[in-house]
C-alpha cells in the first residue's frame, strides 16, 4: 500500500535568488554548476516560516521544520533551468518520524508540479517520482510503490544523497551507493530543489540540508 502522503495536500513556494558558493567538485565529475555550503554568507535559498512549516538558515545549514502532517515544502536557490546534472547533498535527520522524508527535485517546470523528486526515509525507504499537473504522482520504482533498500541506513544521524538528472536517465544515491536508476524523459530540463516531506506524526519532520553542489553530467 502505497503511503498516504503521495498526494500532496500542500505545497509551500518560496522564493528563489541567485547563486552561492562553497564546494569542490564531485571527483570524476565536472566542475560544479552551483555549490552552497549554507554557511550564511549568501543566503540565496528560498526561506519562511508560518504555522505549518519553516524553512531557514540554521546551524550551518538549510533547515526545514514541518509541524502539518501530510505536508510537502521546497526551496530552491534561482530560476535557473539545468539539464543533465548530478546533484548531492548531506541531509542532518532529526525527524521524530521515521517516514519523514527528504531529497532533491531537479527538472521543475512550468507548472512547478511537473517535475522529478528522488525521496529518502530514515526508515531505509525510497522512491524516484514523477509530478505532473492535476494527476496523482507516480512513483517510476518499484511499480509505483515505496520499497526499502539495504543500501540505505536507519535512521542514521545523516545521509548523503545524491541524484542523476538527465540523458532520460534518474538514478539515486545514498551514501556513495546506487539505489536505484530509472528511464524517462519527460522532463529534459528545469530548476532544481530541495524538500522534506511530513507523514503522520505532528512536528515530526526535522532536517537541515548542507554541502550542496551541482556537476554537470558526461555526455552520453
Amino acid at each position: 500500500m502505497k503511503k498516504q502522503f503521495k498526494v500532496i495536500l500542500a505545497i509551500v513556494l518560496l522564493a528563489t535568488a541567485a547563486l552561492a558558493c562553497g564546494l569542490p567538485a564531485i571527483p570524476g565529475l565536472n566542475g560544479p554548476l552551483l555549490d552552497d555550503n549554507f554557511d550564511g554568507v549568501d543566503q540565496n535559498w528560498g526561506t519562511g516560516t508560518d504555522a505549518d512549516s519553516s524553512v531557514e538558515y540554521a546551524d550551518g545549514g538549510l533547515r526545514f521544520q514541518l509541524s502539518e502532517t501530510l505536508f510537502y515544502v521546497w526551496s530552491s536557490p534561482n530560476d535557473e533551468d539545468y539539464s543533465n546534472v548530478h546533484i548531492e547533498v548531506n541531509v542532518k535527520n532529526n525527524s521524530s518520524d521515521p517516514n519523514a522524508a527528504f531529497g532533491i527535485i531537479c527538472n521543475q517546470g512550468v507548472p512547478d508540479t511537473n517535475l522529478y523528486y528522488f525521496a529518502v526515509t530514515s526508515s531505509g525507504e525510497y522512491v524516484i517520482a514523477k509530478g505532473a499537473v492535476a494527476v496523482d504522482d507516480v512513483f517510476l520504482t518499484n511499480d509505483d510503490q515505496w520499497a526499502a533498500s539495504d543500501l540505505i541506513a536507519k535512521n542514521a544521524p545523516a545521509y548523503r544523497i545524491g541524484a542523476d538528472c538527465g540523458n532520460g536517465t534518474l538514478t539515486l544515491y545514498v551514501d556513495g551507493q546506487q539505489i536505484d536508476s530509472v528511464q524517462d524523459s519527460s522532463y529534459s530540463s528545469g530548476n532544481v530543489a530541495l524538500f522534506a516531506w511530513s507523514h503522520e506524526v505532528e512536528s515530526g519532520t526535522d532536517v537541515t540540508f548542507d554541502d550542496f553542489v551541482i556537476t554537470r553530467l558526461p555526455s552520453p
